[in-house]
């Protein structure tokens, strides 16, 4: 089966060529870190079976949140406890976007732009539940 890391180790360089001036650096970092997981770049360990003495080398792993193979067990972990806090009442699913203006602004001031949009949208989602002909 092909990984992301797979996938970002053969497509990285081609990727960051074509975008990397415009990429901000945690997305650079994630990248690096992803295509060094389990590879002979992070160093390894061996280990050796105490009953029939086979040793066995493992790469180690980045560790980085984004990685999937990484953070899949936690990932799994997260998963559960929020399904735990969840109430028994039907959900829905809002998508608020940028719009195309905005998106190259965003990808530069992600901190700043993020974080407004989750203010307005949080905004505009009281503001109709508010509205009688709505949730009211």
């Amino acid at each position: 089966m092909i990984t992301l890391n797979a996938i970002v180790r053969q497509y990285g360089p081609a990727y960051r060529a074509r975008y990397g001036e415009r990429m901000p650096p945690s997305h650079r970092a994630a990248l690096d870190a992803l295509a060094a997981c389990r590879t002979e770049a992070l160093g390894g360990h061996v280990y050796t079976c105490a009953a029939c003495a086979t040793t066995r080398y493992s790469y180690h792993s980045c560790k980085n949140r984004h990685c999937p193979t990484c953070q899949q067990e936690a990932a799994q972990a997260w998963l559960s406890r929020q399904q735990d806090l969840l109430v028994p009442l039907p959900y829905f699913l809002i998508t608020f976007t940028l719009p195309p203006a905005l998106r190259d602004l965003a990808r530069s001031h992600q901190r700043l732009l993020y974080t407004l949009l989750f203010r307005s949208s949080a905004a505009a989602l009281q503001q109709l539940a508010h509205d009688p002909r709505f949730l009211g």
